[in-house]
């Protein structure tokens, strides 16, 4: 029985998804955060830890992934893919596309493509469901896995999509109430797949960029039916969509190298499109008032704050608030905290800060010390600015300066992909082995 969301004690808002109290620090529902823009608003994480300190719980994780981890209520979800030992039969193995021309070699074995739910408290693993067992068609980046898509919530449901190995509905106990098989993907050079749902209201978006036949998908949630399905015009791209409610229209906003475009909610019609990106555009928009930011960073990239009631073709030097260039990430989505943009230099350590109304800069590319290349991106939480790089290490900076002033810098013994969440005093990092909860002991109960 699907029941109601009210009785559930949540409230579907424009752009987040927050408890009936209207406290939205209990909740991580997106990889990006409560307003998919990597700010908590309410969280106060702790400065600081090792791997022996303030370390509430880890929880070995099978398989691989950079999947971020999410948070509802006393849940954490994440996924994983897991490489069997079960090898195809020459007629198990799927038959490559001529269209295509990969630089990566496909697997011979099986992989098992996993759910999880695990307790927040203690980091018991509640279940573990095979969503799929498949035979990948294409190998993937030697820094990237089969399991780079996050999952998303919308307090009823839990959301997950593998791209070509399906997309799945589960209730919070692992139960499985859908799924789609959209087929194959085709990414650029056979780089692999990154496909995060994004939930608003009753729609459920998902960006299948790729080489050919790329597509934006609508979804029921309750039943993963087809609403509706948009052409679009573009290569991979592996960034999430943002929805937008403004000016009595929801506005659906994909980065991508053709264009950035916004797409209606109800339809999937185009309103608006703005070129300027470059081949393989990562990271995903986020939004200021009435303006969303986009930006790429392989080549020569660039950051352009779009007036969201803008329409038609922009081109690639239309109107738009304001463009900076150059600095901008590659992998790494920005973070938008307080009025401003936060993001690094292709995946290295470099720093710039925008002033996001304007695009005023007041960090340029200044070296973060103690750190080295970026796959998770920036969070910001309780005036800090946390950047974790791909070797278990974390900078914390303070927030809101024009320099760099760092708090602290912590180490675990583990690589990190997957972006840091932070949800009342705790730090969740999603490492290569292990699943962790990070927060200072006390005596006081939590929130």
């Amino acid at each position: 029985m699907r029941l109601p969301l009210a009785l559930l004690g949540v409230v579907v808002c424009s752009s987040w998804i927050v408890a009936a109290d209207g406290d939205k620090s209990p909740q991580w529902h997106h990889w990006r955060g409560p307003d998919e823009n990597g700010f908590a608003a309410k969280a106060t994480p702790p400065l600081h830890w090792s791997a022996t300190a303030n370390i509430r719980w880890k929880a070995a994780l099978p398989g691989k992934g950079s999947s971020t981890p999410i948070v509802w209520g006393e849940r954490v979800f994440l996924m994983a893919a897991e490489k069997t030992n079960r090898e195809a039969k020459p007629d198990e193995l799927p038959k490559p596309d001529p269209r295509f021309t990969p630089k990566t070699e496909p697997p011979r074995h099986f992989y098992k493509f996993l759910v999880l739910g695990f307790d927040r408290n203690t980091g018991k693993k509640l279940w573990e469901k095979v969503a799929a067992v498949r035979v990948p068609h294409e190998g993937h980046h030697a820094s990237h896995s089969y399991c780079a898509g996050s999952p998303t919530t919308d307090g009823q449901r839990l959301y997950a999509s593998f791209g070509s190995f399906g997309t799945y509905c589960y209730d919070f106990n692992g139960k499985l109430l859908w799924s789609r098989d959209f087929g194959r993907m085709n990414t650029r050079l056979g780089w692999g797949e990154a496909v995060t749902p994004a939930i608003h209201g009753d729609s459920l978006l998902l960006n299948f960029d790729q080489e050919a036949d790329s597509l934006l998908y609508c979804l029921d949630p309750a039943t993963g039916n087809t609403r509706w399905a948009a052409k679009r015009n573009e290569k991979t791209s592996w960034n999430t969509p943002l929805v937008a409610e403004f000016g009595g229209k929801t506005q659906v906003i994909v980065n991508g190298t053709a264009r950035i475009r916004s797409h209606d909610l109800a339809t999937g019609k185009v309103l608006w499109s703005c070129g300027g990106m470059t081949t393989n555009a990562i990271p995903s928009p986020v939004r200021l008032g009435d303006s969303v930011l986009c930006m790429s960073g392989y080549g020569p990239g660039q950051v352009v704050s779009i007036p969201l009631d803008s329409r038609g073709d922009l081109g690639l030097d239309g109107t738009v608030n304001w463009r900076h260039k150059g600095g901008t990430p590659y992998v790494p989505s920005p973070l938008l905290a307080d009025g401003r943009l936060y993001f690094t230099q292709l995946n290295d350590n470099l720093l710039t800060v925008l002033d996001a109304g304007t695009g005023k800069v007041l960090i340029d590319k200044e070296r973060l010390p103690g750190v080295r290349n970026f796959y998770a991106s920036p969070l910001g939480a309780a005036g800090r600015v946390y950047f974790v790089d791909r070797y278990g290490t974390t900078l914390v900076i303070k927030a809101g300066k024009e320099e760099v002033e760092v708090l602290a810098t912590n180490k675990l013994d583990d690589a990190i992909d997957a972006s840091p969440v932070a949800v009342g005093k705790q730090l969740f990092l999603r490492g290569e082995k292990f699943l962790y909860c990070i927060e200072e002991p006390s005596s006081e109960p939590r929130p």
